[in-house]
């Protein structure tokens, strides 16, 4: 139902809610109570955050006319080792004057917080008290908030591999081609070689994140390199380690992220790594980060006009498990109303999956009430969506209470479940390695190896197999397709979650869900298999695609970025010819997902929404990516609420169980649940009912 200050187009999306009379609200014949029984909290109290400390020091002036600059630097802390030092490259061309490696090197390999002892000689340099030392975020290669227009390089081997590819995690297309390759390679392999970035402001740099060349077929890594800064871009000051220049350790091979931090923080502008070594017959191809605290400019207008702030007082902040167990039961203590916590399973280590349940009669079914879920983690280390919906429930619980009339409406007229975390196996293992030094990977499947993403019974082969024996008789519905007995074995790999998820969706009568990804920023409707054998991509729609189209377009259209024709592609795809949607087989086909299942197997509509370019953003960029998808958020839900509503019932007033509900021109039927059932449902011609019709395109 329509509210004033919805921010969401007229919409055309028909769901019908089909419901036996005869049941009552609670639907207690469905509901194991041990399944939903609230959690018993430990009275442990919840975590705090250290207070930052103040900073003691002025930024350095720029050099004036005929004046030689020079870059401010700040005393070293004690030097602490790492842990588990890693080896040198086994092979590598290097420059005949630098030192060996372990006189100066200052690598930090990935999950390792030390830094190489490095004396400060250089008697000419400022140095600031020790007290000031602190650990910067990235400045933003990855998140591309460092534009394409910051990077240079000396030279570049074609454009595909220019300086604007050299971004941490960057990945390369299939075909590594001219535009889209998978990191920075210089066209030429010589000590002269470099890139670097241009910060726009004075800097505090701290680090330098480097990795090598994404790429299936090729081995290119940088194994050392130095690093210089400069306020002017051409007045270079080198990293010292004592009196000559510091060779940092780089990489040993092509995905693992290497962090090394400079002895000492430097203040300057602009930043530039010069390889000096890199692996035998490979070239010089590197991808990177840079660690570096901004200084107070408000003078800059650039700076201020592009800052991104929020006013939502939420923990902005990155959960392990535990602290998300805790901020679900603070969430809880605040609205104990509105809320319930429950767990639908277990993972293979044994975590439990909790959910919240968010509702104006948590715990109970209500007549007429759809039921919406969010679901985030399915990947590991894709950990964005999981903050967001741990900002969602935050946000939803405090806007209730300050009784702001959209939400208290959602609230109120919709049971809402929110799963933050659908494989924290994986989330624990990201987190260990933290937000810049997990790569692409870690984390991602379960403990058992397992990617739940498509980890689903495969039905479009059972229905597009049935539906092509035209001449026999029908086998397999249209719908509600059964799951084969294959699957259900014990032995069958099927992943612990998998099946917590599928009982889940079972015993709730789901109408719209999310599963919130990351690592581009677009939505995915189904199917995401393709039907025609031996093709990787073609566009397989649903019998509702028109539906399903408008649902990814009522989340894209409200985010602050998805449709925006200006917006740099997250790595290879280009998303904005659908306006930030796309059908997943077009993209990328796979068998057994979610989103397939859902509509195959339930009368749930599931979409796949990947809502940053940063699988693992550093918590300083949580307030923005809130503000990027916070709108997104609520809209999509409200989104279960289009349509009409409905009973079946016998001649005699009774309710009707598993009725088939068929809508012409649409060769997916919905059936009645015990409990409640919408259907989002459209005519080819309009819409059921008297509801607008949807926009031409998505007709």
């Amino acid at each position: 139902m329509s509210r004033p200050g919805t921010a969401t187009p007229a919409l055309a999306l028909v769901l019908l809610a089909v419901t036996v009379a005869g049941v009552g609200a609670q639907g207690a014949a469905l509901e194991d109570p041990d399944y939903y029984g609230q959690e018993i909290w430990s009275q442990e109290p919840y975590y705090t955050r250290p207070e930052p400390e103040p900073e003691t020091f002025s930024p350095p002036l720029p050099a004036g006319p005929g004046e030689e600059w020079e870059p401010r630097l700040q005393e070293p802390r004690a030097p602490k080792r790492a842990t588990k030092p890693k080896k040198a490259p086994k092979r590598g061309k290097s420059a005949p004057e630098p030192p060996p490696p372990d006189k100066n090197s200052n690598k930090k390999v990935m999950r390792t917080k030390s830094s190489e002892k490095a004396a400060n000689d250089d008697h000419s340099v400022r140095v600031a008290p020790e007290d000031v030392r602190e650990s910067c975020p990235p400045l933003g290669l990855e998140t591309l908030k460092i534009t394409d227009f910051q990077l240079h390089a000396s030279t570049v081997k074609r454009y595909g591999l220019g300086a604007h590819r050299g971004r941490l995690n960057i990945q390369a297309g299939i075909n590594e081609n001219d535009f889209y390759d998978g990191a920075w390679c210089a066209g030429r392999n010589d000590l002269q070689q470099w890139i670097e970035v241009d910060a726009r402001r004075l800097t505090r740099f701290t680090g330098v994140i480097t990795q090598g060349r994404n790429s299936l077929w090729l081995s290119d890594w940088v194994t050392s390199y130095k690093v210089m800064v400069s306020n002017d871009s051409h007045t270079w000051v080198t990293v010292k380690n004592g009196s000559g220049d510091m060779i940092f350790e780089g990489n040993s091979e092509k995905e693992i992220p290497v962090l090394n931090e400079l002895p000492v923080p430097m203040v300057a502008r602009y930043i530039r790594i010069n390889p000096r070594s890199w692996f035998d017959n490979g070239s010089i191809c590197m991808r990177m980060e840079i660690l570096g605290c901004p200084l107070p400019d408000p003078n800059n207008y650039y700076h201020r006009r592009n800052e991104m702030t929020t006013t939502d007082d939420l923990d902005f902040k990155h959960h392990n498990y535990k602290e998300m167990r805790q901020l679900m039961k603070v969430v809880n203590e605040m609205c104990p109303n509105i809320t319930r916590i429950y767990n639908i399973g277990k993972s293979h280590q044994g975590l439990k999956l909790y959910a919240v349940e968010i509702s104006d009669h948590p715990g109970e079914h209500e007549v007429g009430e759809p039921e919406f879920h969010y679901i985030a983690g399915a990947h590991g280390n894709e950990v964005l969506g999981r903050e967001l919906l741990l900002l969602l429930v935050q946000f939803l619980c405090q806007e209730y209470l300050a009784r702001n009339a959209r939400i208290v409406h959602l609230v109120e007229e919709t049971r809402i479940h929110i799963l933050p975390s659908l494989n924290p196996d994986g989330y624990e293992k990201a987190y260990e390695g933290g937000s810049e030094l997990g790569g692409w990977s870690l984390g991602r499947w379960t403990h058992d190896g397992i990617d739940i993403n498509n980890n689903f019974p495969d039905l479009n082969t059972l229905l597009w197999e049935a539906e092509d024996q035209q001449n026999g008789p029908r086998k397999v519905p249209n719908h509600y397709i059964a799951i084969p007995e294959w699957f259900l074995s014990e032995n069958a790999t099927v992943a612990a979650e998998t099946r917590a998820v599928i009982a889940w969706m079972e015993k709730i009568p789901f109408v719209l869900g999310g599963n919130l990804q990351g690592g581009e920023l677009v939505v995915a409707y189904p199917y995401d298999l393709v039907r025609s054998p031996w093709k990787t991509q073609e566009h397989t729609p649903t019998p509702d695609d028109h539906v399903f189209r408008w649902l990814a377009y009522s989340y894209a259209s409200t985010h602050r970025l998805m449709t925006d024709a200006r917006r740099r592609v997250c790595h290879t795809e280009e998303f904005q010819k659908e306006e930030g949607t796309v059908n997943g087989a077009s993209w990328h086909t796979v068998a057994g997902s979610l989103n397939d299942f859902s509509y195959l197997h339930t009368n749930c509509f599931e979409l796949s929404i990947y809502v940053g370019c940063d699988k693992y953003p550093h918590e300083s960029q949580l307030p923005e990516e809130w503000e990027n998808n916070r709108e997104s958020l609520i809209v999509f839900m409200e989104q279960v609420h289009r349509g009409i509503k409905g009973l079946v019932r016998d001649s005699h007033g009774k309710g009707i169980p598993n009725a088939i509900i068929s809508v012409e021109g649409v060769n997916h039927d919905i059936r009645t649940d015990g409990v409640l059932l919408l259907l989002p449902r459209l005519e080819r011609n309009g819409m059921i009912g008297s509801l607008q019709p949807l926009p031409p395109r998505f007709k």
